[in-house]
């Protein structure tokens, strides 16, 4: 496998709901992917989307990754970017994904049990008034992580609730 699809198929961060909260189809993917068994939301009259979590996920490696929607196959985020210029290495991208992982476990661990990403239900409880300081702290750090290396808006967006 090429470093650029290990690296994506070691992370899953773009699919795990902690970036993005869902992914836009083609209309000739609809049919695909409810033949792969993938829940799609729909949304009224309009094309339906993946929410993410996707479905698709097992741990952190996509099993539909050859027939990934052009949404998924499309983003490619910094550090994917940075491991196709040189900049870094396969090992040190790969150790970024571990360091990055490790910060939403521990933001994970600052939050109220349940499901789901842990920057979304950190946005959650930040607009319900219920962060707590360790939880604050841990989100401020897994967004600037995320900001650095995945992608500047949802850093961003994490961070400000």
């Amino acid at each position: 496998m090429d470093p650029l699809s290990r690296l994506c198929t070691s992370c899953g961060l773009c699919c795990d709901g902690n970036l993005f909260t869902q992914v836009p189809l083609l209309a000739d993917e609809v049919a695909l992917l409810r033949r792969r068994g993938l829940p799609l939301l729909a949304r009224g009259d309009r094309l339906p989307v993946v929410e993410q979590r996707c479905a698709a996920l097992a741990g952190n490696c996509c099993t539909i990754y050859d027939e990934r929607p052009q949404g998924c196959r499309g983003y490619r985020c910094m550090l994917h970017a940075a491991l196709a210029a040189d900049e870094v290495g396969l090992e040190e991208a790969l150790a970024v994904v571990v360091q990055t992982q490790a910060l939403l476990g521990a933001l994970a661990d600052a939050l109220p049990p349940g499901h789901g990403a842990p920057l979304r239900r950190a946005r959650v409880e930040a607009r319900a008034g219920t962060l707590t300081a360790s939880a604050s702290a841990a989100v401020g750090a897994a967004a600037r992580q995320i900001g650095r290396h995945f992608d500047r808006e949802a850093g961003r967006v994490a961070t400000t609730g």
